[in-house]
């Protein structure tokens, strides 16, 4: 009898332990998304907006349209495999981002490399990326790809547009450097014309039509404070600055010590009016939160596990795009 006691105790106690981890003074605690988990949701939302494209390297140049009204022209008989040119059936993969809700799922935010190495926010003529492949072998070009892109897609045209090269930093961040020679014809660039934009790109990979942000008055880094439990592993911190809607900003820096997200290059204009979205995962939908904030200089903004929600990639897609 005194066994079965210690053995029903030991499982009481057992069981209380467990429910500590999901119960708190009878409230769920909520669990949190593991870093795995954060990222495959993002890479399932950009899988998801990829086209799909074939055609022959050996027909010479080639013009594809994207759903979007894209288009694509590029000259398979400059096609490479390790310097020697490429015959037969060549894939292309494609993606276009140009707005700030697909940018945000897909975690493609529009920060560029100034000089000095610091970041700061581009606005956007569009976002692409191509991978053209051969029996799942990337392959190279000697010559420009282009893409003739309907400038209204993204607010009209800019001729201050310039272009640049994405590059993958970290385990999932995207940092955008200007393409050095916009003269081309084989180094890269952009023009606007006729309600379109014209780029010749030198290389596969991500490309983008782009400006910096321009706002004279004084600058601040800030702060944000998210929900416990979350980190830059397992959430990400944006801003979308109001009035500039192909323009995504994120927090790319996370104080573990003080837990606290952090915009530390002194880029955000003070006075601005912008939104605060955080964003992680959650049994595969988007749990987010959005607020609307003033910056003041140093400010330090707290978003609580309150004021977020749990919504789908369609929904937080529309909600972020409705974003002034």
């Amino acid at each position: 009898m005194k066994n079965l006691k210690n053995t029903l105790g030991t499982l009481l106690m057992t069981a209380l332990v467990l429910a500590s981890c999901t119960k708190n003074d009878g409230i769920d605690v909520p669990v949190r998304p593991s870093a795995q988990e954060f990222a495959l949701i993002k890479q399932l939302t950009l899988d998801g907006k990829k086209q799909e494209f074939q055609f022959n390297a050996e027909d010479g140049v080639t013009t594809l349209t994207s759903e979007n009204g894209v288009t694509i022209i590029i000259d398979g008989s400059c096609l490479t495999l390790n310097g020697s040119a490429v015959t037969g059936t060549v894939d292309l993969d494609y993606v276009e981002l140009f707005g700030k809700g697909d940018m945000l799922t897909t975690n493609k935010p529009t920060m560029g490399v100034l000089p000095s190495g610091d970041k700061a926010l581009l606005v956007s003529g569009g976002e692409f990326l191509l991978e053209v492949t051969q029996n799942g072998v990337e392959l190279e070009t000697n010559c420009n790809f282009q893409l003739i892109i309907p400038a209204n897609l993204t607010g009209g045209e800019d001729n201050d547009m310039i272009l640049w090269e994405g590059n993958i930093v970290g385990e999932d961040n995207l940092e955008w450097n200007e393409v050095e020679d916009q003269g081309g014809p084989n180094g890269g660039r952009v023009f606007a014309e006729g309600g379109q934009y014209y780029v010749f790109g030198g290389n596969f990979g991500w490309t983008n039509v782009d400006r910096f942000y321009n706002d004279p008055r004084p600058k601040t880094t800030i702060l944000v404070d998210v929900p416990e439990g979350y980190d830059n592993t397992n959430s990400a911190v944006y801003l979308s600055y109001d009035g500039e809607a192909p323009a995504l900003a994120n927090l790319d820096t996370y104080d573990a010590g003080n837990e606290l997200f952090s915009e530390h290059y002194g880029q955000i204009p003070i006075g601005l009016e912008c939104h605060v979205i955080f964003a992680t995962e959650e049994n595969g939908n988007w749990r987010y939160a959005v607020k609307a904030v003033t910056i003041v200089e140093n400010g330090i903004i707290t978003i609580a596990y309150d004021d977020t929600a749990v919504v789908t990639e369609a929904q937080l897609n529309q909600i972020i795009s409705n974003l002034p």
